[in-house]
């Protein structure tokens, strides 16, 4: 699916490539750190772990105990990861590729 054209301007395109420069775990700690607050990057990270879950096949109350997520932020991630723009596929890909090699 095509990205949401009201995120795109100038100043979106250089915080990703700002973002693609980090190359450790420990770099993205730093510069996230310095631009979200603590909630956010904790937000972040839940809607991973969510993903996650949700792609594995876990259920809604498993989800939500596991992750402390409301079974709003669960639906909202379902509905993005099923019919989003591919964003969290991408990313979950990804990852089970690198754990695989890894």
């Amino acid at each position: 699916m095509p990205v949401d054209e009201r995120l795109k301007s100038p100043a979106t395109d250089e915080l990703f490539r700002a973002i693609l420069q980090l190359e450790s775990v420990d770099e993205c700690y730093a510069f996230f750190e310095d631009i979200c607050t603590v909630n956010e990057i904790k937000a972040m990270a839940q809607r991973l772990a969510v993903a996650q879950k949700l792609d594995a096949g876990e259920h809604y109350t498993d989800i939500a105990t596991e992750t402390g997520a409301s079974t709003a932020t669960i639906s909202r991630v379902k509905r993005c990861l099923f019919y989003g723009a591919d964003g969290y596929r991408l990313v979950l890909d990804r990852l089970k590729k690198g754990r695989s090699r890894g």
